[in-house]
Order: structure tokens, then sequence, then C-alpha cells
């Protein structure tokens, strides 16, 4: 069905929504300042995107205030609430084939992945959590025989929600979805390298029946948009997925205003353990190419760091680079394109520093580590594999964002574990061992929010992602993410006799 021509025809008649999402109505910023929405892939400039500013926050949460205050979305019946969001979630898969285009276009990805996970990833979440709303149940404490208490879950009120640029779409589901349910008003602020499908999801949004005002969509720049939201006094929760780097900005951004809650998802350095009893080593190449070179490698949960026995090194990286063959950058708009380009010129620089001074620190390398040139951009690097990688090289320790993977080999399981856990990050973990014993005890003392026993990166919306150490705190998805989104109010009851 899919052609590269049909993808290219669908692009050139495609509307970019430039405009900030306030009250229900498309608005230019008050001070009129915009910033260009590139796509990677072609250094075209796409759109001129409205730069929100401390008035429009200001703007924005005073909206999401009065709206949260009124109960016209706060004080719905679950049921209510409940079909508005499969609303939502029918017109997100309505208009996947925008959706997908809009994303693959304004950060790099292949456009079939866009369409096949990302749409319907996020339709799903938007459904999960609807279906979820008339489920969930407040409790009775026990109590003296004269007195009752409840214990009730409430919406915090006014959120706001600072997504990445790697899943747009799908990280914006992920905050919206249960904060939505959960009664709250929410002020979205997408990465300013990837505005467009939040802005259209506002639009979607509307059109299911969600009432102006609860949901504010603010593009802008971080350190202006998203810093006037971390030190705004009105805004109850923020929630971020990004780099430990600004997480903890948005930490005293907190202390300095309202001390309001913030829950964090950011960086990660990722290991994957493979032991000598695997007994399927080609899946696991397979596997831990995917790992890494799926989405170009920017995924905060990338299994950027390889960690493979010594008995079995030489034998699985020969296998492993036939399978980073397989992943070789294309235009996004082509379907038989498995990786895409790189989200933007500053990152791919970034990521070629990291190529080169691993080579100059002595890690070997084993293919890729080049960037390719496709409609007159360079923002594609090929899929790097170094080995030889210690533990005190920037590759082995710092999050790269991008398809270069670390290989170290280790001497047994206490030495994998050793170099497993020696990281700031703590958000993911895998590992491959046909020994039914060593996976659960490995798994228990690997310190990682998440960890996949023979596959990589296992996710579902049914039980919670995130991490701890310096890759932050907090659950998205599963009903564990209402946490983050409604506050325990105990109620006494003193009954008479």
């Amino acid at each position: 069905m899919f052609e590269l021509t049909f993808w290219q025809n669908k692009a050139a008649a495609l509307r970019f929504p430039d405009q900030a999402v306030i009250d229900g109505r498309p608005c230019a910023a008050q001070s009129g300042q915009t910033f260009a929405a590139i796509n990677p892939a072609t250094g075209q400039c796409l759109a001129n995107v409205a730069a929100c500013g401390d008035e429009d926050v200001d703007a924005a949460v005073r909206n999401a205030r009065q709206v949260f205050e009124a109960g016209t979305w706060s004080a719905r019946s679950p049921n209510e609430r409940k079909q508005v969001l499969l609303r939502l979630a029918d017109l997100i898969m309505t208009h996947r084939e925008e959706l997908a285009l809009l994303d693959s276009l304004n950060m790099g990805k292949p456009v079939m992945d866009a369409y096949n996970i990302d749409v319907p990833g996020a339709a799903g979440v938007f459904r999960w959590y609807a279906e979820s709303l008339d489920k969930l149940y407040d409790q009775i404490a026990p109590s003296a025989q004269n007195v009752l208490a409840t214990i009730t879950r409430e919406a915090l009120g006014v959120v706001a929600a600072v997504v990445p640029w790697n899943f747009p779409l799908d990280m914006a589901a992920w905050k919206l979805a249960p904060a939505l349910a959960a009664g709250n008003s929410v002020i979205l602020k997408p990465a300013e390298q990837s505005p467009f499908s939040a802005l259209r999801l506002a639009e979607l949004a509307l059109e299911a029946g969600l009432p102006a005002g609860v949901l504010n969509v603010l593009p802008g720049l971080g350190e202006q948009t998203g810093k006037a939201l971390g030190l705004h006094p009105d805004v109850d929760c923020l929630v971020f997925t990004g780099s430990t780097e600004v997480g903890k900005y948005f930490m005293q951004y907190s202390a300095q205003s309202n001390l309001k809650q913030v829950w964090l998802e950011c960086g990660g350095k990722s290991a994957n353990l493979v032991f000598a009893d695997c007994q399927d080593l080609d899946l696991a190449a397979e596997k831990a190419a995917f790992g890494i070179f799926f989405n170009q490698g920017e995924v905060c949960s990338a299994n950027s760091r390889l960690l493979v026995e010594c008995s079995i090194h030489d034998e699985f990286v020969e296998r492993l680079k036939v399978q980073a063959e397989r992943w070789q950058p294309g235009d996004p708009l082509d379907p038989s394109s498995r990786a895409g380009a790189i989200v933007d010129s500053r990152q791919t620089a970034r990521i070629m520093k990291f190529i080169q001074q691993a080579e100059r620190q002595g890690a070997t390398k084993l293919c890729g580590g080049r960037q390719s040139i496709f409609n007159g951009s360079d923002n594609f690097i090929q899929p790097t594999i170094f080995t030889g990688v210690t533990p005190d090289m920037p590759l082995f320790r710092d999050e790269v964002f991008g398809p270069v993977l670390a290989v170290t080999a280790f001497d047994d399981e206490a030495h994998a574990l050793q170099l497993a856990n020696d990281s700031v990050y703590g958000l993911a973990a895998s590992l491959w061992t046909d020994d039914l014993n060593r996976a659960h005890r490995v798994a228990r003392q690997l310190r990682a929010g998440t960890v996949s026993v023979n596959s990589v990166d296992a996710l579902d919306v049914t039980v919670p992602f995130g991490g701890g150490k310096q890759s932050g705190f907090g659950r998205d998805l599963s009903l564990h993410s209402f946490d983050k989104y409604t506050q325990l109010k105990t109620t006494w009851f003193q009954l008479r006799s």
C-alpha cells in the first residue's frame, strides 16, 4: 500500500500547525516571536512556530486554573471523561497518516515507525486510561464503630507537561491521558524540535469534546517557555521527560517557587548483558542491534552499553556487526528505511564528537562512525559499534542519544553486575541467559527500573515505566501513573450514636 511517492504526495499537502492553543483557540505568542521548525532530513523550514514567553504561560495557567475551579472537566463523572478520551483515541487513529507524517518530517524518524508504532501507541494509551477510569475505587479505612474515615483521590489542579522530541506524540499521550483522565487541566509544552503533533492533538481533543481550556499547548524554547512553567506559582505539578541536566533545573525551579510536585523521567545508559549460556546468540544479536539502533538510538532507555562474557565476545560481536548493517539510515519517507535522520545538526555534531573521542581514546571501531547524506542533509549517522570500551571512557558513562553502541567484555557474573551498575543512571537493563536461576539472581541485583530478560526494552501500557538514580523518579504508564496526577484526601466522619 505505502510507497515513497505516497508519503511524498501526502507531505506536500500537509498543513503544519504553528500557533499556540490557549482556551481552545489558536494564537500567536504575545511577543510576536517565532522559531523555525526544520525538517532534519532535508534542512527545509516547515513552519515558523509561535515561541511562547512568560506572558503566554501566565495566560495559559490562568485559563487552566479557571476551567479547573469551575468544574467544567474536573467535576464531570468518570464515565463522561471516559467517553471524551475514547473519542480522542478514535480521532488519533482516523488521522493516523497525518500524525505520522508530522512527527517524521519534524524530527526525522522513519514515517513507517510513526505510522505502525507511535500513532497506534498514543491512541492505545488514551483508550487504556479511558477504560480504567470507572474501574478505580476509593477506600474506607478500618476505624472505630462511631467514626468513618474515607480515603479519596482528587485531581491536583493545573499540571504542566514538558515532553521530548524523540517520541513527540507518544510522550504527550503518556502524560496527557492519565492527567486528563484524573480531571486535571494540562498545559503541554512540546520540544521546540517537534511541536506539530502536540498542536494537532490539541485540535483533535477539542473535536472529541474536551472543553476549551482543559488542554493548552505552548510551543517555545525550553529555557524560556519551560522555565516559566517550572517557576510559575500556580502550577500544581510538573512532569518532564528529557535530559538529567534539565530535570535538575526543574527541581530547582520548584524550590524557588511554590514547591510544586515535580516528576522526572530523565536520561539513561542502559546495559545489555549477554552471558555465555545464552543458547540463541543470533536472536540476542538481532535484539541488541534493535535496542540501540531503533529510532536512530534516540531513546532514553536504549541499550547503549553491551556487556558480553569474554568466552563468546568475538563470536557475538561478529554476529552483531551483521545485524547492524541492516540499520543503515535512509530517507524517512521511504517505507524501506529502518532508520532516519538525527533530530537536528546540533545533535548530529554531538554524536560525532562522541565517536571521534572514542577513537582517540583507543576504542576499536567495528563499523559505522560516519555520516551519510540524503536530500542534501548530513544529519544521518551510520550504525556504529565500538569494542574495547572501558569504564573510564565517556562513551561508557555518558548518554549519547544516537546510534552508537559501546561493547565491553566481562569475566563472570559478579564482574558483569559491577559494570552494569557502574552508572549514574538507572532506567533500564536487559540480560540474556538460559539459566533461570541466573536470570532471577541478576535481575534482582540490576539497579534499573525495568529489566528485560531474553528481550530488550520490554514495554506495555499495563506496567510502570521509569527509573532510579539520576534517571529520575515516578512512573509513567499503568495505574501507578495516577499517583503523579492525584492527591489523597482523608475525610473523617463522626457518627452519632
